[in-house]
């Protein structure tokens, strides 16, 4: 069986590398995928443009998702993950620098699973990856193919 995979959606280069290293030093050795725009992460999640024909039984175990990403927003994302039968049940992550009460009050309404700060310092942000693994890698049981499939 494949190591489950995590869906970074991401599209500052800096921020990007700041998860991965957070993710790596917190020993997180699942596989990671970075979609660097809500098109890009919309392709994976449903096998469309560069990921036609990708194995769909292969879904994310979470998804990180930023807020404000060129092409597609995250609430869109996040609204076609929520309305798409495959996908519905994903576990998704909003991930952002928004502080904005309306953006993670939106993100609820449409069915986001959580919705964390991305702290500024390396430290914190190390420390938020650390109980990120711990919660929806380790603890958290995500229905089989994120749709309650078999």
């Amino acid at each position: 069986m494949p190591t489950p995979l995590i869906l970074l959606v991401e599209d500052n280069p800096d921020h990007e590398m700041l998860a991965m290293r957070a993710l790596k030093r917190n020993g997180v050795a699942n596989d990671v995928v970075v979609a660097r725009d809500g098109a890009e992460a919309l392709d994976f999640l449903f096998g469309a443009g560069a990921y036609a024909g990708r194995d769909l039984s292969v879904m994310p175990q979470v998804v990180l998702l930023d807020l404000k990403l060129p092409k597609v927003d995250g609430l869109e994302v996040l609204r076609k993950i929520r309305e798409g039968e495959r996908t519905s049940l994903l576990p998704v992550v909003m991930l952002t620098s928004s502080d904005e009460e309306q953006d993670m009050v939106r993100s609820y309404r449409l069915g986001v699973n959580s919705y964390i700060r991305k702290p500024v310092e390396f430290e914190n942000f190390l420390e938020a990856t650390r109980q990120l693994k711990m919660y929806w890698l380790v603890l958290n049981q995500p229905p089989p193919n994120g749709n309650g499939e078999r």
